[in-house]
């Protein structure tokens, strides 16, 4: 016996949704797969890739006024005088981990603003 596909979808286009749900459970039934799991796998990967629900963002450079960029820092983390000059000297570094795309892109128009260089990951 000859296997045509084209018979196969013309069947399959004529069916009902209920038709082609118990065809779907007999072939998982008959063969021991499932027809979810790749679709389920594929919308996770696509869900991560298509939208991020949090940012890190990263000092790449200081840029010429780092006093200006010590002070941003301060006001973005709350931190003192010290850790906040050594995250601006110790560049690349994290300046903010888990952030809101909002937040990142708030604090990344802080710090350019004052001649640094952001990345957000």
């Amino acid at each position: 016996m000859a296997f045509d596909k084209d018979n196969i979808i013309d069947q399959l286009k004529d069916a009902s949704i209920t038709d082609l749900n118990d065809l779907v459970k007999s072939i998982e039934d008959e063969f021991g797969v499932s027809a979810a799991a790749p679709v389920a796998a594929a919308g996770a990967a696509g869900g991560d890739a298509a939208a991020k629900d949090s940012y890190d963002v990263e000092l790449t450079e200081s840029g010429d006024q780092k006093v200006k960029a010590i002070k941003a820092i301060r006001d973005i983390t709350g931190l003192g005088l010290k850790d906040a000059k050594g995250l601006v000297d110790k560049v690349p570094s994290i300046v903010k981990e888990g952030a809101t795309e909002d937040e990142a892109n708030e604090i990344k128009e802080k710090l350019e603003a004052v001649g640094g260089t952001v990345t957000l990951k």
